[in-house]
């Protein structure tokens, strides 16, 4: 099925200016905490703000609540900053915290990757905050643990400085036109680490930049099954998006619907190829502001979600 292009047309412009941008954002050496808010029990004060300043788990079973872009995390796990074969990035934003099973699927995939694909190891961007639930800025899912961002830059052979997690950029693989990878930088292990991935049972969806789906559907394994899990969405240029499974544990866990049967590879992924995709018309002027998204208030997240935030 083809994309309805006007609502995905609109989101893009959004999304273009805070996905691929995120992963480019430099960090800091030395984060300073946010101040407190002056009326935190307003019902109207956005989610983000609150979720934003809890620098620690809930002490609470693990378990995810909600959806992906509506939920939070309780018990959460952080990822260790280095592994034999991945290392986290941007520690400053202490956004590398996850449901147990994710940080277990990542563990597997880093070793996987550098054992049977030929991917040296990787570096790891945003999962989720301590307690997960939206962000004050960037993504609108990784809320409930089960999100991370991988980079399609290759670990280096040596420990990265903090300087360099929070300074160093993640490699862009898309060619200026966006209509297919760059040849001077896409490799068979760039295939290699996201089919790895695509292949694990635990992972539900990978996002990637449409060139990068084009380029993966080029691949001649006989084993397609893989395919379909890997869905082209805007931005993600820099790096590609990871989402799991509900685990078993966590049964307020609301679950996406299945990905569409198929590879992929047809009329669907050629819609992101149209000039008018590639290149939407500017917005025409109009007298009326542009209305923005309400923010997500406590009272718009599941109601356990509140146990979490106030959680010791």
């Amino acid at each position: 099925m083809i994309p309805n292009p006007r609502p995905m047309l609109s989101a893009a412009l959004v999304l273009l200016s805070c996905v691929g941008a995120l992963a480019q954002d430099r960090g800091t050496l030395s984060p300073k905490p946010l101040p407190p808010l002056a009326n935190p029990d307003h019902p109207a004060t956005p989610a983000r703000e609150l979720f934003g300043r809890k620098t620690e788990p809930a002490p609470m079973r693990a378990r995810t609540i909600g959806f992906y872009a509506r939920g939070c995390l309780a018990g959460g796990v952080a990822m260790p900053v280095n592994g034999p074969a991945w290392q986290v990035m941007r520690l400053s934003r202490n956004r590398n915290w996850g449901h147990p099973a994710l940080i277990r699927v990542l563990e597997i995939l880093a070793v996987k990757a550098r054992d049977e694909a030929g991917w040296p190891g990787l570096l790891v961007g945003d999962l989720s905050q301590p307690r997960g639930g939206p962000m004050l800025t960037g993504h609108r899912s990784h809320q409930v643990g089960l999100d991370a961002d991988i980079w399609l830059t290759p670990m280096p052979d040596r420990e990265l400085t903090r300087l360099e997690r929070e300074e160093m950029f993640a490699t862009n693989v898309v060619a200026e036109d966006r209509r297919d990878v760059d040849p001077a930088i896409w490799t068979p292990a760039h295939v290699g680490v996201i089919k790895t991935a695509a292949r694990l049972p635990e992972v539900q969806r990978i996002f990637v930049n449409a060139a990068i789906k084009k380029a993966l559907c080029r691949d001649d394994d006989p084993d397609r099954a893989w395919h379909s899990k890997v869905r082209p969405y805007w931005g993600h240029n820099y790096h590609f998006h990871i989402r799991i499974h509900c685990p078993s544990d966590s049964p307020q866990c609301k679950a996406q619907e299945p990905v569409p049967p198929g590879d992929g590879c047809g009329k669907s992924l050629d819609w992101w190829f149209r000039d008018a995709v590639l290149k939407p018309p500017p917005p025409k002027p109009s007298k009326q502001p542009a209305k923005r998204r309400s923010a997500l208030t406590m009272a718009k997240l599941p109601a356990a979600c509140r146990t979490v935030l106030e959680a010791p």
